[in-house]
C-alpha cells in the first residue's frame, strides 16, 4: 500500500501496513511513547475499534482505516466548554476530505450523524474514535512540548464493501453511491492527505480562538447535522438509554433530546441512533 499524497500532506511520520489489529493503538502507543507519527494506515484491520467498545473490522481493499495524530492543548483538549468540538472537527474535516475526493465520481448526500459517525443519504457510511493521549508527569519534549496533549482520531470509512457484506442494513459504502471501483488505492490516499491537512489546520485555528471557532462551528455543524429533527434513542455506557427527538445541537456541541413527556434533556457522550 503507498499513499504519496498523505505522506506529502503530512510532512512525513506516516505508517503504512498491509494488516494491523487496530490503527489507533498502534498510534495512541507511538504517541505514548514520545514517537513522530501522524497518520497509521492499514489495508486491513483486525481488531479495530469504536466508541462504546463497538468493533471495527475491514477486508483488504474495502475499508479506509485510517488514524490520525495531532496535538492540541491541554488548557483546550480537557475544557468542557468547549472539547466536544474536537469531535465535530475531525467528522467536519472528514467530508470535507470525502467530497473534494469523489466529486468527479458521482453524488451523494454526506452528512455527519452526531457524535461520531459519517452518513451518505440516510444510511452509515463509517465512524470516528477519538481518544486522548496525556503526557506524562514531567514531560515537556516531544509531542508534549508546551503542555499539549495529543489527540488521535481512528477513522473508518466503508468504500468498496459491496451491498450483500455490508455489517448492517443501515450501513452503505462510497462504491454503492459513487463509481469509484477503479479508483479505491488513489481514493483512499485522497482522502486521509485530505483530512489530515483539514485536521491540523481547523485544530490550530480553534486552539488560537476557541470561543470563536465554537460559535463557527456550531453553525457549519448544524447544517451537516443528520440527527437534528430526527427520532433518536442514546445508549449510555451504564446501560441506559434515552429515547426522543434530537431537538438541538448546542453551544458545547452537546445535543438535547426531547422526551415524549416533553423534557428535554442535555447528552454529552452517548451512542445515539436515529430511529426508522
Amino acid at each position: 500500500m503507498r499513499m504519496p499524497r498523505t505522506v506529502a500532506a503530512a510532512g512525513g511520520d506516516v505508517l503504512l501496513f498491509d494488516r494491523l489489529g487496530s490503527t489507533n493503538t498502534t498510534a495512541r502507543d507511538l504517541a505514548a511513547a514520545g514517537r513522530p507519527v501522524a497518520v497509521v494506515a492499514a489495508d486491513a484491520q483486525t481488531a479495530g475499534r469504536g466508541r462504546l467498545d463497538h468493533t471495527w473490522t475491514s477486508r483488504p481493499g474495502e475499508s479506509f482505516t485510517v488514524s490520525f495524530v495531532v496535538r492540541a492543548p491541554r488548557a483546550i483538549a480537557t475544557d468542557e466548554r468547549v472539547n466536544g468540538w474536537l469531535q465535530m472537527i475531525a467528522g467536519l474535516a472528514s467530508l470535507d476530505a470525502i467530497r473534494a475526493a469523489v466529486r468527479d465520481f458521482g453524488s451523494g448526500n454526506l452528512m455527519l450523524k452526531w457524535p461520531n459517525d459519517l452518513f451518505c443519504d440516510g444510511r452509515k457510511l463509517g465512524g470516528i474514535l477519538a481518544e486522548m493521549v496525556m503526557p506524562l508527569a514531567g514531560s515537556s519534549v516531544g509531542p508534549f512540548a508546551g503542555g499539549d496533549v495529543t489527540l488521535v482520531f481512528g477513522i473508518g470509512i466503508n468504500l468498496a464493501v459491496p451491498a450483500g457484506c455490508l455489517p448492517t442494513t443501515q450501513s452503505t459504502s462510497l462504491q454503492l453511491h459513487y463509481d469509484i471501483s477503479d479508483n479505491t488505492d488513489a481514493l483512499r490516499d485522497a482522502i486521509a492527505a485530505g483530512i489530515i491537512a483539514g485536521l491540523r489546520s481547523r485544530v490550530a485555528a480553534f486552539a488560537a480562538d476557541p470561543q470563536g471557532q465554537a460559535a463557527r462551528l456550531l453553525d457549519e455543524t448544524r447544517r451537516v447535522c443528520w440527527t437534528l429533527g430526527h427520532g433518536v434513542e442514546a445508549h449510555f455506557t451504564d446501560g441506559s438509554t434515552l429515547r426522543g427527538e434530537a431537538l438541538a445541537l448546542n453551544a458545547d456541541a452537546s445535543l438535547t433530546i426531547r422526551t415524549q413527556d416533553g423534557n428535554a434533556h442535555v447528552v454529552r457522550t452517548a451512542d445515539v441512533g436515529v430511529l426508522a
